[in-house]
């Protein structure tokens, strides 16, 4: 069974929810403190797959996942980016993917392009949401027809059903229109809102982009917060068509996980 480490820290409110993704998945799930890994980070080693769980780490002090981003770039980098060139499935909803963004680890290098040594200066950015608000709500979203990204791979569904939770108040979507259109050409645009609920004015209705390899995945919807029907907002009034399907939510992780023990599915 393959292990999924949930990497955790002070002000992380969504550990639990994403544990119990990946075991709904199929996981052996272990969360660790961020304060341990930085003290032991081999540990990152023992695992199949790697979370970045959404919430305030460390209070979102100075900017969303600053602080914590700081202190992976400063111990982790190195260990993250073996996992990655071992072909370890990482997902960061929300307060990760602004973590993810901020360490280097997303949008990563080209493809075929090296990891630098060291941590590389954020190259695209999670900025305030244009309505100036916390936005926390339900919205549509949509799988680019390419796309490298593991976790969406054979994602779909109905309007009614292609919903995912969002909770943020600094989570637009910042690039250059340069890098835009290489991310979408790279196949690194991993997940959109509806062109009619972007929740925050994200540039192109990005919700989600991966990496080079398709292995990480930053986004900030929380896929962890719909893994069953009784969490969909208005799931009693589904056909029951609809609900023979797996939540979207439920359908990420099971691909990472059966990616990570080489299982086609």
């Amino acid at each position: 069974m393959p292990t999924a480490l949930v990497i955790t820290a002070a002000g992380i409110n969504c550990d639990l929810e994403l544990g119990e993704a990946f075991r709904s998945a199929g996981c052996d799930v272990e969360a660790i403190q961020l304060k341990r890994l930085m003290t032991e980070p081999s540990l990152i080693g023992q695992f199949d797959l790697i979370g970045l769980p959404g919430g305030f780490s460390y209070g979102d002090d100075i900017a969303a996942g600053r602080v914590m981003a700081a202190l992976i770039r400063q111990s982790l980098f190195p260990y993250l980016v073996d996992a990655i060139e071992r072909g370890v499935p990482m997902i960061a909803p929300c307060n990760g993917f602004q973590i993810a963004v901020q360490v280097g680890l997303l949008p990563g290098p080209v493809a075929g392009g090296r990891w630098p040594a060291e941590p590389p200066a954020p190259a695209v950015a999670l900025s305030d949401n244009a309505s100036a608000r916390f936005t926390d709500r339900w919205v549509g979203v949509e799988v680019p027809a390419e796309t490298r990204c593991i976790w969406t791979r054979g994602l779909d569904g109905t309007p009614a059903t292609m919903l995912l939770p969002v909770a943020h108040g600094e989570g637009r979507f910042s690039a250059t229109p340069e890098q835009l259109a290489a991310l979408q050409s790279g196949g690194q645009v991993a997940l959109r809102y509806r062109h009619d609920d972007n929740p925050n004015g994200s540039l192109g209705d990005v919700a989600g982009i991966c990496d080079a390899s398709g292995l990480v995945f930053g986004l900030m919807p929380h896929p962890e917060r719909f893994t069953r029907w009784s969490q969909h907002p208005f799931w009693t009034r589904l056909d029951a068509a609809e609900r023979r399907a797996e939540p979207i939510g439920l359908h990420m992780f099971r691909q990472a996980v059966a990616h990570a023990a080489g299982v086609t599915v």
